[in-house]
């Protein structure tokens, strides 16, 4: 689990990243709440939790973010006691699996790409109907990944996206994200060929274990996921302040 969250730190970044003992802190224009939000690393580290949880909620709000904890089983004691005037929302899981095995290969129709490539961030603005701010603030959390990563897209006959995917690598771990697949072309088995396909990418590239986020209410994506061989691994949650 800590493996997963410590390759999930780098594979996902904040533009801006800060420690507090075993609790990181990031901020990335508010783009994603996985990328602005607190979350702690060790169940050891519940020192003086309250005043630690009023000092992340201030770094927070001086960037013009709103405070967010991500709850994790890693995450102390204390500081569950501390969140407990908190909201919690967006119940999630993390699924993994290891690559040894796997048979998988690279779709004929997927395309390969940095994920800097404006053709990537062109089909991530079409799919997920981003305007130009999100799209900048995309590419910003994009530019701050320091590890091995690809864009992968598929398109349809007239040359339009119909999936997307980004896929990094960090310390053996393969970490799937802003995976998106075209409203029409859901249950037409663009989604499975487009994981196949950055697996594929992934274990050639030296992954041998994958892991990826997904909301716990979206039974769709975990279906998807679990049809290409991920399993529950843990769930996790987000918190806020209930009141400003």
């Amino acid at each position: 689990m800590r493996a997963i969250e410590l390759a999930g730190l780098q594979a996902w970044p904040g533009i801006e990243m800060e420690r507090d003992g075993q609790w990181v802190l990031r901020a990335a224009n508010g783009y994603t709440k996985r990328a602005n939000s607190v979350q702690c690393l060790d169940p050891a580290d519940g020192e003086n939790a309250a005043a630690r949880l009023a000092a992340a909620r201030r770094w927070f709000e001086t960037r013009g973010i709103a405070p967010v904890f991500r709850v994790t089983p890693l995450t102390a004691p204390p500081i569950l006691e501390a969140l407990r005037s908190w909201v919690a929302f967006d119940h999630s899981r993390t699924m993994a699996m290891d690559l040894a095995g796997l048979d998988v290969a690279f779709d004929p129709r997927a395309e390969l790409m940095a994920p800097d490539d404006p053709r990537f961030l062109s089909a991530q603005r079409v799919l997920q109907e981003y305007d130009d701010a999100t799209v900048g603030k995309l590419s910003a959390v994009i530019a701050a990944i320091a590890v091995p990563a690809a864009g992968v897209v598929i398109r349809a006959g007239d040359g339009q996206p119909v999936a997307a995917a980004l896929m990094d690598i960090a310390d053996g771990i393969a970490i799937a994200g802003n995976v998106i697949t075209a409203s029409a072309e859901r249950r037409r088995g663009c989604g499975g060929a487009l994981m196949r396909s950055a697996l594929a990418w992934a274990k050639q590239a030296g992954a041998s274990f994958a892991a990826l986020n997904v909301a716990a209410d979206n039974p769709p994506a975990l279906a998807l996921y679990g049809s290409v061989g991920y399993a529950v691994a843990y769930d996790y949650h987000y918190a806020r302040p209930s009141s400003p």
